[in-house]
């Protein structure tokens, strides 16, 4: 392919000058970068028009089964769902025999239950999911048919108990225990999550759910060879999943999910992170609270920090923790689209003293601390313009401010999606000779799409040299 009439910058970093340029691409790389190029026979050209030529999007942290079957999902949380009688009235739209709802916030009918489930729908089997992916709520029904009640001797810690035993419906952290005990179900399609990510420029991620194993491997080989996902994918799991170092599935670092309801002793945390470190891959911590973050930092100073370990989210990070991760000298990898998607819920719950470390960007890219970002779909928006928007202006759904001295300048805030998989928050990968053609075409110069950030910029998506997603007409066909 010849993309023709671009515009491109020679380090790959949006600030530096922008020239015109033609672009071969051949065997998935680009192959040469110049002013002007002649077409060659067999080749097919991509009209750029003057729009801006930019290393296609990296989500760092994105699950895609569980995007997947959200799409397929009930909607059961704002904005679209707040109050129970929009609750009730969404279960109800669906007539399956299992209803699977997701999204949910307790701003909509409080905290939930079995009992709060069997009063918005009598007698359906209902399992709604937390926005947080934490828990699930499962009604009475749903139980029963699972055999989960007050009699069951063998049922794990997080099956939430009440009186008397009985189980309140709430469990967490227990999604592969509940999958093995529902119904039988094909995994599903990833067609859909696949065009979405490429429409806004996404040609590979880092799939940060902790249960990958080689199953999840072959189901994505599968939905490879069905034309289903095209984009690469990096694979965080467990230390059994299986090795790849090439191809379109990789492994990736070891996650570590911390929960501040089970916390495992600082001794524990740290042989599990030199553990991973002994089969030469990194950690990737999950911690959402302060307490879980102070944990991961003291566990990988006890093990020996590695620079391409991650914190997944820290999404409260006062001064304090920031220069012990800037010491430690790990990666933090953040979702700026938290703010723009739950701002207005963080302003109301969480204390006024910490709300300015929420999900922070700019301060710790100041401080030299590389910050990767992902969505964390399905858990925000699959769309990471609306995450680079958030990181540049740091509002709310309403508008309002929030932790405005984390603010990023736009080609800063997209660099955040254009670092390499294998270092979140390191060098811009670039539009030069040699470099993978994983490329995101604009429909406009960058100095005008700065200004809005939006994904309907976005005119091709090209992974490898192959389009994943191209607007308005086909290229032609090879001359």
């Amino acid at each position: 392919m010849l993309i023709r009439g671009a515009a491109i910058t020679a380090t790959g970093s949006a600030t530096d000058a922008w020239e015109p340029a033609d672009v071969r691409i051949s065997a998935g790389r680009v192959r040469e970068v110049a002013r002007t190029l002649d077409i060659l026979p067999g080749e097919s050209v991509l009209e750029a028009r003057g729009g801006a030529l930019l290393p296609a999007l990296h989500d760092h942290h994105i699950h895609l089964f569980a995007l997947a079957a959200a799409m397929e999902s009930v909607d059961c949380g704002p904005p679209n769902v707040n109050s129970p009688e929009a609750l009730a009235a969404a279960i109800q739209r669906t007539s399956a025999d299992w209803v699977r709802g997701v999204g949910y916030h307790e701003s909509v009918a409080g905290e939930l239950d079995r009992h709060a489930l069997d009063r918005l729908a009598p007698g359906r089997r209902v399992r709604i999911q937390h926005r947080t992916g934490a828990a699930w709520i499962l009604s009475s029904s749903a139980l029963t048919s699972l055999g989960i009640d007050a009699d069951a001797r063998d049922l794990p810690d997080g099956v939430e108990r009440g009186r008397g035993g009985q189980p309140t419906g709430r469990l967490f952290r227990l999604d592969d225990w509940l999958r093995q005990r529902l119904p039988p179900r094909e995994r599903p399609s990833l067609e859909a999550a696949g065009r979405v990510l490429a429409r806004g420029g996404v040609a590979s991620v880092t799939d940060a759910t902790p249960t990958n194993d080689a199953s999840t491997m072959q189901a994505l080989e599968r939905a490879r060879v069905a034309g289903e996902l095209r984009q690469q994918v990096v694979l965080m799991g467990g230390p059994t999943l299986p090795f790849r170092t090439t191809g379109p599935f990789v492994r990736g670092a070891v996650k570590i999910i911390l929960d501040e309801r089970a916390l495992p002793a600082p001794e524990a945390l740290a042989e599990r992170i030199e553990h991973a470190h002994r089969q030469r891959r990194a950690v990737a911590i999950h911690c959402v609270t302060r307490t879980e973050l102070v944990l991961a930092l003291s566990a990988l100073e006890s093990a020996g920090a590695e620079p391409t370990d991650r914190l997944e989210h820290a999404s409260i990070t006062p001064p304090e923790l920031a220069e012990w991760i800037g010491r430690l000298g790990v990666c933090v990898v953040t979702q700026p689209g938290f703010i723009l998607e739950r701002g207005d819920q963080y302003l109301r719950d969480v204390p006024v003293g910490e709300q300015d470390w929420l999900y922070r960007c700019g301060g710790l890219d100041r401080a030299a601390i590389p910050v990767g970002a992902g969505t964390d779909a399905p858990y925000s928006s699959p769309d990471p313009w609306r995450a680079i928007r958030a990181a540049v202006d740091r509002r709310t759904a309403k508008g309002r401010r929030l932790g405005a001295a984390e603010a990023m300048t736009p080609e800063r805030a997209l660099a955040l999606f254009t670092t390499p998989h294998q270092s979140p928050g390191g060098r811009p990968r670039r539009v030069a000779i040699g470099e993978p053609a994983d490329l995101m075409l604009l429909d406009q110069p960058w100095a005008r799409a700065r200004e809005h950030l939006e994904r309907e910029c976005v005119a091709a998506t090209l992974a490898g040299g192959a389009a994943l997603w191209s607007r308005g007409p086909e290229p032609p066909e090879p001359a």
